[in-house]
């Protein structure tokens, strides 16, 4: 809906800059709807960690009106977010550039486990000013995957006639697109969220399982380690969310599925989700097979 609405009332020919890497599916969602996909630097496969210089020439020579789409936490695949110093920067970059925001949100509440965290760097945007749009999924953080549930959501500085007048032109989109969403899931996450004593439970079980995907994270460093890995590993620690990047490349990959029957995507992201104390080991120690002597820097 997002891409429909900026494919629709901005300018044709219109570009969105997406993150080198992100989720797979963005790239098919925003040309599909129009708008021209570029794309900025975001990971360095040279350093496992984030290319901020790459990120801000990029998005400096990015023509002015264009679209930028951002994560708001816990970045897919690499797990690696900004630091609140550095979103300043990208912020205030994108505010003189007259860029368009568009911020993702898929796992607030299961990075840091505090999703008023986990919304610091949107809350910062907005409080810098920007005009922007949030496309936020509750299918990981409220275990809705089937449901497809979430919210699209646009922050409108010029008050209530602005808002008004974007929310009319988002109905005319809905309305051919799907005509009315599904019920139960919206009806789950606003039960759960109204209601004070359940608030507090969920909030508490986000904290739980972001606290142990962090453990299988640490864990799983100790055991390479333990196998014998000469690599250095703290890419893995420093990142967050549900996902390691973990910097093999595709070869190994396969060769972890073929031979280990470990499956994970072929850009070498593994779901710490699926981490517990009975495999971690066994993961390890497949991964130092797979690794040993071998890079798992470009």
């Amino acid at each position: 809906i997002g891409g429909e609405f900026f494919a629709r009332f901005l300018p044709p020919g219109t570009e969105i800059l997406l993150p080198d890497p992100t989720w797979g599916n963005h790239i098919p969602i925003f040309a599909n709807a129009g708008l021209v996909v570029k794309r900025y630097r975001y990971y360095s496969r040279k350093t496992n960690a984030l290319d901020l210089n790459g990120m801000l020439e990029d998005l400096k020579g990015a023509k002015e009106g264009s679209v930028v789409l951002l994560h708001a936490c816990a970045h897919n695949p690499t797990g690696c977010d900004p630091s609140m110093e550095q979103w300043k920067q990208i912020s205030d970059l994108i505010f003189e550039k007259k860029l368009n925001v568009f911020f993702d949100s898929a796992y607030q509440g299961f990075a840091s486990g505090n999703a008023e965290a986990d919304a610091s760097a949107l809350r910062l945007f907005v409080k810098e000013g920007h005009s922007l749009a949030l496309a936020q999924s509750f299918a990981k953080n409220f275990g809705l995957y089937g449901e497809r549930c979430g919210t699209l959501s646009f922050v409108c500085p010029k008050g209530e006639a602005q808002t008004s007048t974007v929310l009319s032109q988002l109905k005319l989109i809905i309305r051919p697109m799907y005509s009315s969403p599904p019920i139960h899931g919206s009806s789950i996450v606003k039960t759960v969220l109204a209601d004070e004593a359940l608030r507090a439970q969920y909030y508490t079980e986000c904290e739980f399982m972001a606290n142990r995907i962090g453990d299988m994270r640490t864990t799983l460093v100790e055991k390479l380690k333990e196998a014998g890995s000469s690599h250095d590993w703290s890419h893995v620690t420093s990142q967050i969310g549900m996902f390691a990047f973990t910097g093999m490349n595709a070869d190994m990959c396969t060769q972890l599925t073929e031979e280990h029957a470990i499956y994970l995507t072929k850009d070498g992201r593994i779901s710490l989700a699926g981490l517990n104390p009975g495999n971690l080991e066994y993961v390890a120690k497949a991964v130092h097979a797979v690794t040993d002597g071998k890079s798992i820097t470009a």
